[in-house]
Parts: structure tokens; C-alpha cells; sequence
């Protein structure tokens, strides 16, 4: 028989006396120590709290639909380098998030995630619109989370969240936080220095870097981990260094080499065979800030050409584990690199071959995608930033949209529909200096349209360009891989009557619609200059 026990005088509430600060007021002050002034969030009940007396100093960010919320906060988190801080309603939030979240992690995006909770005293009673394994619904896709055990805990559960989002690989995590605990009296917590990223062992650097000094024809796979640590100007130091010749990495989320310099190849495409094809002549494959590699489809044979060595330099202790050869490096790739350019210089190779040019792209009666991107390379200016997701359209954005500088361009490296026109917002947020450019297909904008609104409301001037080819093309393409033959109909991927600039106007931005090639540079040069957020429907073929 279970006895009843009187109360301790310990476990009385605090009296109203108790002049401490309460764990909201705490929770804001510790942002402001991370740096972190901006939330993004679509409110529900149990986050109402936090919004008391909300300071003058912060900024709330709505996006219509959590999978906005999350995609505005990614793209806000990889332009300013430091977590984005998110806040999602409870469990309903959280899925609806969970594409984006799913995202974020694939980008190694640092981001604290807070989502509501009901009041502690009403959780024994399945209470409406609870979470009842909130710490469990996010996972395995954020770095950590937890539902801390008080009230008093949650400013060091948040404070442990930053640091985990932080450190290499940076990810996103989440606290669940009930909705009576943001006006209980804590303690004051203060931001701390932690480190965030570490340096590759030299023993294993320093084999790598032999190899490198040995081979006769290195080639580099430059993944986004390069331009995500900042990486970009010492990797093309160390390719020059070497004569090296140089790909992008498959499914690559950022653009970590210039796409016009003499030692730039292409970019791989996430096949097995072609990419051994592809590298082939070359006696030693380095894999920087990459797997080795990402594949979409099943592939046989070597994972690099017969008689090449593979060496890899990776943030990600978990992508060094699996992949299938050779020597990984573990750490920072920015620290890697500059180790490897302390080494005494090589010897002379003669260079590669350069890579063949391009033909130009010419007009049609249906414009061709080549053309829009080769259009839109001439009159663009180098510094503006591309956020894409038109994955039927990224070979020729590839080829005929050249990517020069740094962080100039963001994609997802999920494969996760939903990403880019979100993000596009989040990057113009945190870089008002640049011109933001959203590059997106038909089928992709439809994942996540609301992010229109957030645009039009927080008057940034970005250009969204939208590829109209009335279908999901990607999956039109990639059919034949699994059997469909040219006369076979391929069920669920058209996409006939969308109409682009009554969905942008019915939210509040401009918008024009182009399918004359002769008019393309004008209606794009006229949109670049656009002081407000505005659409560009493109007919393409």
C-alpha cells in the first residue's frame, strides 16, 4: 500500500517575494550573449508565454507554415554563420517542420529549436495538442534534444542546445519547453566561450599530404563543407598549389570552388560508374569537405578509378566511418587545409587539360532552360546569391550559371523539397547587402509558397525565378532508370494550370510572366533592380 507524504518545505513554489529573473527573462539575455536576436516562428498556445513583454531589441519572424519557419531560419543560420533560433508549436509544429528539420540536418545547419509544451500540471492527462514524446519526435534528425526535468533547467538546456548546434558537425537540436515555465524564477546564466571545431590529427594529415605530394594527376571532389567553414580561398590556394583538377562533389549544398577558374572540371552527378568514369587518369582522388561519395541510385564496381588512392579531409566523423576506402582526415576543413599549405611546396605538375567550353544557348520559340541560366549569367551581377531548388534544371544551372565567390550559393543537400524559397528569405534577411536570387521549379515552389508572404511583409527585395515546365521533370527524367520506357505514362507528375503571379500577388508581391526569349534579358534585368520582392514566371521547354 502506497502512503501519501506531507510536502517539504523545499518543494513549495517560490514566494512572491522572489526577486530573481524569471527563466524568460534569462532565456532573451542568453540569446543576446549568443549573438541571436531574430525568432522565427508560427505561434501556437503553449508558445504564447515567451511573447510577454517581448523586447524591443529582438525580432519575430512569422512564416504561415512551420516548414517555412524552419527554411527561413536555415538559410538566415548558413549567411550569418551562428544557430538560427526557432520556435515551433508542440508536436503539431515539430511534424509539420520535420521536412525542413530533415533538411537543416543534411546542410550541417546550427539551429536551437524550441517547441512548446503544455503546462507541467495537466501533462499526466494527455492534455490537448501535447507532445507526448516530444524529445523523441524530431529524432534521429536534430544533434540532441530534451524536455528538462524543471523549469530552472531550461536555460541550461538551452544554453547546452547552442553549443551542441555549434560544434562540428553543426546541426540543429531542440528543447521542449512547457508553457508554465517561462515565468518561474531561475538563476542568471551567462553565454561561455566553448570551442567549436577541431583539427584534423596531424599524423593522419600529414599521410595525406604526402600522398598528395606523391601522386603524378591529383584531383579534388570539393564538397559543401568547404564553403560552410570557410574554406573557399585556402582550397584554391592548395588546387593551384598541386595543379590539381577539380569537381564539385554530387548533391553538394554550397559551391566550394570559383566555376570559371582554369583548374575547375564540372560537377559530378550521384552515379557510381559515371563518377569513376569521370575521374579516371588520375592516381590520387582527395575528397574535401565531401563524401566519397553521395549516391541516388545503385550503382557497381570501384567507388574511384582502378590504380587511384582515395584521401578524404571531413568535419563529420560519421562520414569518414562509412566511407568505403582509403584515409580520412577528421576536423575543420579550413584548419586541414591551411596545415596542408604550411608543407614545404611540391613539386612542378603540369597542369590538366582545361575543360572544354560550352556552346552557347540559343533562343527558341520555348525558351530552353540553358538559355534562362545563360540569360540570367549575363545579367546578374557575380555577387548576388543563388538559392536554388529546380533539381531537374540544376545540370544546366551548372553549366551555363556559373557560381564565382563565395557563399553566392545555397541549395539543399537533403533532396527535400520545400527548402530554397524559404531560405532565399533567411539569406536576404541576413544579407541586405546582396542581391538574392531564388531559383526554383514549378513543383518545388509548391512545397512551400507561403514563404511569399513573409517576403512581401518584410519588404526584401529578392527575385524569384520559377522555371515553369508544367511538371515534376526531375522525376520524368530519372524514370527510365527504374524501366519506363518512352511511350509509358508516368502517373502523378504533371502539373498543368498553376498560376504563379495570382499565387505571388495574392500575397503581397509583384510579379511578371515571360515566354518570349526576346524579351528574357529586359524582364530579368528589371527584376534584378526591383525594390520590392517580385516573381518571374518563365515558360521554359
Amino acid at each position: 500500500m502506497l502512503q501519501a507524504t506531507a510536502p517539504r518545505a523545499t518543494d513549495a513554489a517560490p514566494s512572491a517575494t522572489d526577486l530573481r529573473p524569471t527563466v524568460r527573462e534569462v532565456v532573451l539575455d542568453l540569446l543576446r550573449g549568443f549573438g541571436i536576436d531574430t525568432i522565427f516562428g508560427n505561434p501556437g498556445s503553449t508558445e504564447l508565454p515567451l511573447f510577454l513583454d517581448f523586447p524591443q531589441d529582438f525580432r519575430y519572424i512569422l512564416g504561415l507554415q512551420e516548414a517555412v519557419v524552419v527554411g527561413m531560419a536555415d538559410g538566415y543560420a548558413q549567411a550569418t554563420q551562428n544557430a538560427a533560433f526557432v520556435n515551433l508549436h508542440s508536436a503539431a509544429g515539430v511534424g509539420h517542420a520535420m521536412g525542413n528539420i530533415f533538411t537543416a540536418h543534411k546542410n550541417r545547419t546550427p539551429m536551437v529549436i524550441t517547441a512548446g509544451q503544455q503546462a507541467r500540471s495537466i501533462l499526466p492527462f494527455d492534455p490537448f495538442l501535447f507532445s507526448g514524446q516530444a524529445t523523441e519526435l524530431p529524432k534521429p534528425y536534430v544533434k540532441w534534444s530534451i524536455e528538462p526535468a524543471r523549469a530552472e533547467d531550461v536555460p541550461l538546456a538551452i544554453a547546452r542546445a547552442y553549443y551542441i548546434a555549434m560544434q562540428q558537425p553543426r546541426g540543429p537540436v531542440l528543447v521542449s519547453i512547457p508553457a508554465d515555465d517561462w515565468s518561474k524564477p531561475c538563476e542568471p546564466l551567462a553565454a561561455r566561450t566553448v570551442s567549436t571545431e577541431s583539427r584534423p590529427e596531424p599524423r593522419v594529415l600529414g599521410a595525406i599530404g604526402d600522398a598528395l605530394d606523391a601522386a603524378e594527376r591529383p584531383v579534388f571532389v570539393v564538397g559543401a563543407a568547404v564553403d560552410r567553414d570557410g574554406a573557399w580561398d585556402d582550397v584554391v590556394a592548395l588546387a593551384e598549389r598541386h595543379n590539381a583538377a577539380v569537381w564539385i562533389a554530387p548533391m553538394s549544398g554550397r559551391c566550394g570552388f570559383p566555376q570559371d577558374h582554369r583548374l575547375f572540371m564540372g560537377l559530378l552527378p550521384a552515379m557510381r560508374e559515371k563518377i569513376v568514369a569521370l575521374l579516371g587518369g588520375h592516381d590520387l582522388v582527395f575528397a574535401l569537405g565531401a563524401a566519397a561519395f553521395t549516391y541516388h541510385v545503385e550503382g557497381q564496381g570501384p567507388h574511384v578509378p582502378p590504380g587511384a588512392q582515395l584521401v578524404q579531409l571531413i568535419e563529420d566523423p560519421g562520414t569518414a566511418a562509412w566511407t568505403p576506402e582509403g584515409t580520412s582526415a577528421v576536423g575543420g576543413v579550413r584548419l586541414g587545409v591551411q596545415d596542408l599549405l604550411a608543407r614545404p611546396a611540391p613539386r612542378k605538375r603540369p597542369a590538366p587539360p582545361l575543360r572544354a567550353a560550352r556552346p552557347r544557348a540559343e533562343p527558341s520559340a520555348l525558351m530552353s532552360v540553358p538559355y534562362v541560366m545563360q540569360t540570367l549569367a549575363e545579367v546578374r551581377d557575380a555577387l548576388s546569391i543563388v538559392v536554388e531548388e529546380a533539381p531537374s534544371s540544376r545540370a544546366a544551372m551548372h553549366a551555363y550559371l556559373p557560381i564565382l565567390h563565395s557563399e553566392t550559393f545555397y541549395t539543399m543537400c537533403s533532396g527535400g523539397l520545400g527548402y530554397a524559397m524559404p531560405a532565399a528569405v533567411g539569406v536576404a534577411l541576413a544579407r541586405p547587402e546582396a542581391k538574392v536570387i531564388g531559383l526554383l521549379g514549378d513543383g518545388s515552389a509548391m512545397y512551400s509558397i507561403q514563404a511569399l508572404w513573409s517576403a512581401a511583409q518584410l519588404q526584401l527585395p529578392i527575385t524569384f525565378i520559377i522555371l515553369k515546365n508544367r511538371r515534376y521533370a526531375a522525376l520524368q527524367e530519372f524514370a527510365p532508370t527504374f524501366g519506363f520506357g518512352p511511350e509509358d505514362k508516368l502517373e502523378g507528375t504533371d502539373l498543368p494550370d498553376l498560376d504563379f503571379l495570382a499565387l505571388a500577388r495574392g500575397q503581397g508581391c509583384d510579379a511578371v510572366h515571360v515566354a518570349d526569349a526576346a524579351q528574357l534579358h529586359q524582364v530579368l534585368r528589371d527584376a534584378l533592380a526591383h525594390p520590392r520582392p517580385i516573381l518571374v514566371e518563365v515558360d521554359v521547354a
